[in-house]
């Protein structure tokens, strides 16, 4: 008779997993703009008829502090997207565009080319396609045909630092192994025309379009601030807080006003035992690379980390100028960050999305 012995993992000696670096990040916006006002006035003309209450739109879309942003498509090609249909066939056409400048453009900042990628990361969550169009920017890029994709849908605003976080996971088990992680958020395409409540008012005060992509590579593949850790942090029976209802006329914003108070309660603690597993606190932190989710949640996130306004400045900057580009935006930050942070810097990226979620990443420069 044949005895197996009973078998015990073996624990994995972490300290000897070197870490993946994060080589590049870049951002592209699409070339049609429109000011907050130009937008404004142009949502006016459209709701005046209807019983709904025009200066109280003025009020929430002043109040989010957004200049202007930019648009998937020219201004007046909008009104003719009356279906879910539309508007998903124009998402998975400038999606693809769009994808495609950033990668390239984070490509070419790390010194590589589609042939050195291994992986490649896709995260929306403001159109859906089948191939996803990973897929697409697979043969637009010329990508190796053994090239491994992911596509993630559904984060919400907190997959640009998911996607670094995943990616990161799976390059500490292939240390010699590129991945590209390319975000693509079309918010305006999501827009309902005849949703009257305050949640789509602020939407459409709030989100823009844009993309971003980056590069991180095993810890034999290149150089560069290094992906340290990794944490979600998941609140259970709040999948209520933030997403979409799928309706008629395709996404539906579900944005409650719930979410400064759960940065308030949360954040501080997830944050400090997060950066305790690495021994560091928060005033070691010298770069905060956080999504501008907008200017109550950004104060609720100051006030309960005790920061200032010139930690995120970067953050703040990024909502004024193009809006909350929900998974992207925090990869905008990240460029900027880059581009600015010195040796020894210790960074976190920080983000909440659907579920509700957070999620965290910690760098060493």
């Amino acid at each position: 008779m044949l005895v197996l012995a009973s078998f015990r993992p073996r624990p994995m000696n972490l300290a000897a997993v070197a870490d993946p670096a994060l080589l590049s990040a870049a951002s592209a916006l699409p070339p049609h703009y429109v000011g907050q006002e130009e937008l404004l006035a142009a949502l006016r003309a459209r709701w005046s008829g209807h019983h709904f209450n025009l200066d109280r739109l003025d009020q929430l879309h002043r109040a989010v502090g957004v200049e202007g942003r930019h648009l998937a498509l020219p201004l007046a090609d909008y009104e003719g997207l009356d279906s879910f249909a539309k508007a998903n066939r124009a998402w998975v056409e400038v999606a693809s565009a769009l994808g495609e400048k950033a990668a390239r453009l984070a490509l070419d900042r790390a010194g590589l080319g589609p042939g050195d990628v291994d992986r490649i990361f896709f995260v929306s969550t403001t159109g859906i396609a089948t191939p996803s169009v990973d897929a697409l920017l697979t043969n637009r890029l010329g990508l190796r045909d053994d090239v491994k994709r992911t596509p993630i849908f559904g984060l919400g605003c907190a997959a640009g630092v998911a996607g670094v976080a995943r990616a990161a996971d799976v390059l500490r088990a292939f240390p010699g192994e590129v991945a590209l992680l390319v975000s693509v958020e079309l918010c305006s395409l999501t827009l309902q025309r005849d949703d009257f409540s305050i949640a789509n008012a602020i939407a459409t005060g709030l989100f823009g379009d844009g993309a971003a992509a980056a590069v991180i590579a095993g810890a034999d593949r290149g150089s560069g601030p290094r992906i340290e850790r990794t944490r979600s942090v998941f609140y259970p029976n709040t999948e209520d807080v933030m997403g979409w209802n799928v309706v008629e006329g395709g996404l539906r914003i579900v944005l409650s006003a719930q979410i400064p108070s759960l940065v308030r309660e949360r954040i501080g603690g997830d944050v400090d035992a997060f950066l305790r597993s690495s021994g560091v606190s928060r005033t070691d932190v010298r770069q905060w690379i956080c999504h501008p989710g907008g200017p109550k949640v950004l104060e609720a996130l100051a006030e309960t980390l005790g920061l200032t306004r010139d930690a995120l400045a970067r953050t703040w900057r990024t909502l004024e100028k193009v809006g909350n580009l929900s998974s992207a935006s925090v990869l905008f930050v990240l460029e900027q960050t880059l581009e600015g942070a010195a040796s020894g810097d210790t960074g976190l990226m920080l983000a909440m999305g659907p579920g509700f979620s957070t999620e965290l990443v910690l760098l060493r420069w």
